[in-house]
């Protein structure tokens, strides 16, 4: 069981939160929106963490902005963090949410039932979702 206090959490972009179409953006996984959002509303941090950088990270950020989700940091461990190139740019998170897992990767609601230890019907239902909790 995880603990109960604010979690750091790094969420790869490009087959976590949408499928896998780099260098294009693909269609969104479904309940990642939602999710994050819950996680959030939860009171954890999430910073993007993404191969993805200049244009192609900008598109991707603005693409989770459209669907309501703005990262605590995105390629770094805080907002101010400036990159000198003399640091590993290895994220300070408590958890990585990544579509290359070992075992793969989860589906959203399973992976917010295993963070939260709630079942998954407590996210909240977008309009036109699918989510059959």
């Amino acid at each position: 069981m995880l603990p109960k206090d604010p979690l750091i959490i790094a969420v790869d972009f490009d087959g976590t939160i949408v499928e896998d179409a780099y260098p294009k953006i693909g269609n969104a996984k479904l309940f990642a929106f939602e999710t994050l959002e819950q996680l959030q509303k939860d009171g954890h941090r999430l910073i993007l963490w993404t191969y993805r950088h200049g244009e192609r990270l900008t598109e991707a950020v603005e693409f989770c902005r459209k669907n309501g989700i703005e990262f605590y940091a995105v390629n770094k461990n805080y907002p101010e963090e400036k990159f000198v190139g003399k640091v590993s740019r290895k994220i300070n998170a408590d958890l990585f949410i990544d579509d290359r897992n070992i075992g793969g990767m989860l589906g959203w609601g399973e992976i917010y039932k295993l963070i939260s230890g709630k079942p998954t019907s407590t996210l909240k239902k977008k309009k036109k979702s699918i989510w059959p909790f």
